[in-house]
């Protein structure tokens, strides 16, 4: 039951993330392929990154369903802009749910792999935020994570705390990287937390 709800979860936040990128693309007013291409960057280039350091089968090719996912986030947010825009918060709390559950898939996947403290938590980082931060290069945008609420901070306390459950034999250790994860985001979003800008000399 446990591996179908994570199973569950991993999908709506490849579906998540994929509308995320394809709004990108709209808002810049791209084709369809530019929205498409958009679409797969946070849904699936972050795992792409993680599973090519760890040298491990890319988990898109082994089940292409995540693929079939993307493209139709990108078909229907391309389609259905507006409607999209009305639920842009039921997105952005669904982010957070997708922030969070590929952090710690991210790091239990490495984890199983290298048996790695500190290589579990960077890929579950890695999983999470890397491909969005990509969408956002190729979109010519400065990436979100660095410079608005609390974001690559809750997929880095959420990895921290699962591969440390796991460490310690800790029941429950995914649920509560999970749990921590989702909790930092969501305190991002609600109170607008975010970490300390750095100043610099011109700022005064």
């Amino acid at each position: 039951m446990e591996t179908l709800t994570l199973s569950t979860l991993d999908y709506v936040g490849v579906f998540v993330f994929a509308v995320s990128g394809a709004m990108t693309a709209v808002r810049k007013e791209m084709d369809l392929f530019g929205c498409v291409v958009l679409a797969l960057m946070p849904a699936v280039g972050g795992g792409t990154i993680r599973d090519l350091v760890l040298d491990v089968p890319v988990f898109w090719i082994v089940d292409n369903r995540y693929l079939l996912i993307t493209l139709c986030a990108a078909v229907v947010t391309a389609v259905a802009y507006h409607w999209v825009l009305r639920a842009q918060r039921v997105v952005i709390w669904s982010d957070a749910v997708g922030l969070a559950v590929f952090s710690v898939l991210g790091a239990a996947k490495a984890w199983e792999v290298t048996g790695k403290p500190i290589i579990a938590v960077m890929m579950g980082v890695v999983t999470a935020v890397a491909g969005g931060i990509v969408r956002d290069v190729i979109a010519n945008d400065v990436p979100l994570v660095l410079q608005r609420e609390i974001y690559a901070t809750a997929a880095f306390g959420g990895a921290l705390v699962y591969v440390a459950a796991v460490q310690f034999a800790v029941p429950g250790a995914l649920w509560a990287g999970i749990g921590l994860a989702f909790a930092l985001r969501s305190a991002g979003i609600y109170w607008h937390w975010s970490l300390p800008r750095v100043r610099g000399a011109a700022s005064g």
